[in-house]
């Protein structure tokens, strides 16, 4: 299953992008409207960008009356990512969003480094949730701490799912002003420095928990595909290069074919997890 990383795709400017996926992720929507960060919010470095968007969006109202409808009439599965500052407004999210059938899947965004975290873990952000809504519910997580423990921790809570991973924090400068051009100086890495850290995290909570995957951080072909499915991941999102090439989604499906077939895997399922066969045979 393919789909886009939240924030990475306008359904609006490119339904025909969208209806290639598998499914369709939103930006993450909060219950108030917010303009986001000031500007500069997106800036290039060597090995991908640093944004600071700071989760703008219309906020749930508008949303929920004004692009719900529209988004269904790309007739893909589509999943709401939903952000909050409390495990109330999360599940307060969640409960409105529970009752719109267009939407197939709730995306919790619990780790956005360009806003202020809410005070409740994630688990029990997660635990908030699962209470509000009957929808799946997928803990979008960052790699830092000990992950494997907070997959645990929220799936145990209640999450049928992980992401994994978002940005990761850090910081670009002018080459000839030597400051930071990002209006908040430090935002959220993307782009192909984050795919070794998006392999690991994958690697480390296919062995922690049971939980289905979407693998994302530095995907930009079939063989970057591939080798999130190997490690764990059930399905994969395209994030940073969607800025850069539209039509990615066709190109990597084809790629990802012809890897698989050279690979001997009849279907992506096949690949999934393969990784961690082939070290477990290796070490018998």
């Amino acid at each position: 299953m393919l789909l886009n990383a939240s924030g990475c795709l306008d359904a609006s400017t490119a339904p025909d992008v969208a209806r290639s996926l598998d499914a369709f992720v939103t930006k993450t929507v909060t219950p108030l409207p917010r303009e986001g960060n000031p500007p500069v919010r997106i800036a290039e470095t060597e090995v991908g960008m640093v944004n600071s968007i700071g989760l703008a969006n219309p906020g749930l109202e508008a949303f929920l009356a004004d692009h719900v409808p529209r988004l269904a009439e790309l007739g893909v599965p589509l999943w709401v990512s939903v952000g909050g500052f409390s495990a109330d407004e999360y599940a307060a999210s969640c409960a409105a969003l529970d009752a719109r059938a267009a939407v197939t899947t709730l995306e919790l965004n619990l780790s956005c480094p360009n806003v202020d975290e809410a005070p409740e873990s994630a688990a029990q952000i997660v635990a908030a949730c699962r209470a509000a809504t009957t929808k799946p519910l997928y803990a979008k997580l960052a790699a830092t701490g000990d992950l494997a423990e907070l997959a645990r921790a929220v799936a145990d809570a209640g999450a049928d799912g992980l992401s994994l991973v978002n940005t990761l924090r850090g910081l670009t400068l002018d080459e000839r002003s030597l400051r930071p051009p990002l209006a908040r100086g430090v935002g959220g890495l993307s782009g192909p420095a984050l795919k070794p850290v998006s392999l690991a995290a994958v690697w480390v909570c296919r062995r922690a928990t049971a939980l289905p995957i979407v693998g994302m951080g530095g995907v930009a072909s079939g063989r970057d595909a591939l080798e999130l499915l190997a490690v764990g991941a059930h399905a994969v999102a395209l994030g940073t290069v969607l800025f850069a090439d539209p039509h990615a989604p066709a190109r990597v499906r084809a790629e990802l074919a012809a890897e698989l077939s050279a690979h001997g895997f009849a279907a992506p399922a096949d690949a999934v997890g393969a990784a961690h066969d082939r070290v477990l045979a290796a070490s018998v």
